[in-house]
């Protein structure tokens, strides 16, 4: 059995990049990787769905319930879940770039208080109890500004799912704040890896130096 490991972290935060800067490090170093990135936007219906979604073509972000949104993602990783769970079987290392938290973190910020709470109660039964997906053995959170996270979301390029330049949830500033705060709360309750990304005045840290302090975390437990 393989570690099985989840990127988390707000929208520009460098979640991509320092997936696959570990898998490839791994991979120099003799050990077996499968990466995967949530949404799949592999043309499997849920991630149709969940391109609509973000382009604005189900709503606004307002008038969509979090519930029915999560939904999607959650039906996207459980397709997945059997390429996922032979990798695990497979391979020393998987890679996950998004996964279960993403959605409580990203879902859960458009409600407060209780409504919130129901809500990631109710996505952790499906994700994980009625959908069985695997549990990460290492969540590292790449914790960035949202300020900063936002100016980086602004230099992507064009992508597929959508025709804007900023999807519905990556051009709402609440959304950034809310999702943070969100990842922070389940990195202190659940013992994750929290890796800074950027600091508080705007300066965005080094990618080589970022990927060290992962490698140096991740390191020990593929020996």
């Amino acid at each position: 059995m393989g570690l099985f490991l989840a990127f988390e972290g707000i929208d520009g935060s460098g979640k991509g990049t320092q997936a696959a800067r570990l898998a490839e490090t791994a991979a120099a170093r003799g050990h077996s990787v499968a990466s995967f990135s949530f949404p799949l936007y592999d043309d499997n219906p849920f991630s149709r769905a969940i391109g609509r979604y973000l382009n604005g073509d189900l709503g606004s972000l307002e008038s969509v319930h979090p519930a029915l949104s999560a939904l999607l993602y959650a039906c996207d990783r459980f397709h997945a879940r059997p390429d996922i769970v032979r990798a695990i079987a497979d391979c020393d290392l998987v890679v996950c770039d998004r996964y279960v938290a993403s959605n409580l973190a990203h879902q859960g910020s458009q409600l407060e208080g209780a409504e919130r709470e129901e809500l990631l109660e109710w996505l952790l039964e499906v994700e994980y109890g009625e959908f069985q997906l695997p549990k990460p053995g290492l969540v590292v959170l790449l914790d960035a500004h949202p300020a900063l996270a936002r100016e980086l979301v602004a230099k992507k390029g064009a992508r597929s799912y959508t025709t804007r330049e900023a999807d519905i949830l990556e051009s709402d500033e609440a959304h950034g704040d809310a999702s943070r705060e969100i990842y922070l709360e389940l990195a202190r309750r659940d013992g994750w890896h929290v890796v800074g990304a950027g600091g508080e005045d705007g300066a965005v840290r080094d990618v080589d130096e970022i990927a060290a302090d992962i490698w140096a975390a991740v390191e020990p437990l593929l020996s």
